[in-house]
């Protein structure tokens, strides 16, 4: 019995132990590039938190980011910093940059480090501030206090050269790998991912108080990548796909009331405005800007009710144009439109909605030639007999008609008037 025991204890540990092996046999890496948004944010933190859950050896944000919003940073910094296993920030590829939020990232985590010919820095917080009302809330003194005073928390937190993160907040300066080693800012400057796993094997990490030694010599390397929700709203997260997407969906509206009844311009330009304002709520936007726009909006759609001769599009044309230009309020160029799409979806959209009022005007000066008033003086065929009332056809439409004497069906008359939705006729004698 104590042998049957003792090989089922020895099973037990054979196939225990290689599951054990390949449960912490991996290294997750998450790549970010551009802007962080909120929908990037959140695929960082969400892969956090799975490498927590399954206990892995090391998750390694591989980025290059030029711009982001503060509550998406926070968000992630909060995340490495409540993580029970490293994570590692490594600045690449080559040419590649850990600015504005990049560099708050990079001090946050556990593990710093970065690829030859690559940057970090520029950290001031104009860039990262979300829109114009924070900035009634604080003054720009207060916010640059605030924010140095959270990046040399985060250095002297993780040991690195505090002095120096305050001073990319301060003077928004950036320096290169080279001297962000030589001044203690990173941790490791190395030419790739592999190098950078083998670099971390045996290597000391402080984790929550504690310390623990890396083994990542003979770690599996697996790359985590964005689901398609997570890739298609990440793409319409962008200012430039989001602006496109709001200029559309504005324009779409905008054809569905001059020429109602065509369904499709309405049902598109809808979902293009719900999409733009899902995208708009990681943007830094800008309310006057914002109204700006629909305003202009507005008065296009005037137009087409009301003759202005042309000081009704003239004055929405401009009140787009320039809610289009304070539209995203930020300093930060990741953050802003770019001229080219500004300009070009500016142009396009002012072509077809001036397209539109001049082809709603043709339309409204012809239904003025051929309808009502283009009655009088038009033959019809008496289709019921008039005594004195009776119907007429005119033009292929029956009319509610009457006469000063009797006209019997299948006889001609002349519309002497038109009164309302009645026409008085009279009998045309051959």
């Amino acid at each position: 019995m104590a042998t049957l025991s003792k090989l089922v204890i020895t099973l037990l540990l054979v196939l225990v132990g290689p599951l054990n092996a390949i449960a912490l046999d991996k290294i997750i890496v998450v790549k970010v590039n551009g802007a962080i948004n909120s929908v990037a944010a959140e695929f960082i933190t969400h892969e956090i938190r799975n490498a927590n859950k399954s206990s892995e050896e090391l998750i390694v944000i591989q980025m290059d980011i030029s711009g982001e919003l503060d509550t998406s940073m926070r968000k992630i910094i909060k995340a490495i910093q409540s993580s029970k296993i490293p994570v590692a920030s490594f600045v690449s590829p080559l040419g590649a940059s850990a600015v504005s939020s990049g560099a708050f990232i990079t001090i946050a985590s556990h593990i710093a480090a970065m690829e030859p010919g690559t940057r970090i820095g520029v950290a001031h917080p104009l860039n990262l501030i979300n829109g114009g009302d924070v900035q009634e809330k604080m003054t720009k003194e207060k916010a640059v206090n605030d924010t140095s005073a959270y990046m040399r928390s985060l250095a002297e937190q993780r040991g690195r050269n505090s002095d120096w993160a305050e001073l990319s907040v301060r003077n928004n300066v950036s320096v290169p790998a080279e001297e962000a080693l030589r001044f203690n800012i990173i941790d490791l400057m190395v030419a790739n991912l592999d190098s950078l796993v083998l670099a971390l094997d045996k290597r000391k990490v402080k984790l929550m108080g504690r310390i623990v030694t890396l083994n990542t010599a003979d770690k599996n390397i697996i790359f985590r990548e964005m689901g398609a929700r997570q890739k298609i709203l990440d793409i319409i997260s962008q200012p430039d796909v989001a602006y496109i997407l709001m200029m559309f969906g504005l324009i779409g509206l905008f054809l569905e009331l001059s020429s109602p009844g065509l369904i499709l311009p309405g049902v598109v330009g809808s979902f293009s405005l719900i999409l733009s304002f899902y995208a708009m709520q990681a943007l830094p936007i800008s309310s006057a800007g914002f109204l700006l726009v629909i305003l202009g909006v507005i008065l296009l759609i005037a137009e087409l009710n009301v003759m202005s001769f042309g000081l009704l599009s003239i004055s929405g044309a401009a009140s787009i144009y320039f809610g289009s230009i304070m539209l995203i309020d930020s300093d930060d160029p990741a953050m802003q439109i770019s001229k080219i799409v500004l300009y070009s979806t500016l142009g396009t959209a002012f072509f077809i909605s001036i397209g539109s009022i001049y082809l709603a005007n043709k339309s409204r000066q012809l239904r003025s030639l051929t309808g009502i008033d283009g009655l009088i003086g038009e033959i019809g065929v008496v289709k019921l007999k008039l005594n004195p009332k009776g119907l007429v056809l005119v033009h292929g439409e029956v009319w509610n008609a009457e006469s000063d004497i009797l006209i019997n069906d299948g006889e001609n008359v002349v519309v002497e008037a038109v009164e309302g939705l009645k026409i008085k006729v009279r009998k045309i004698v051959e």
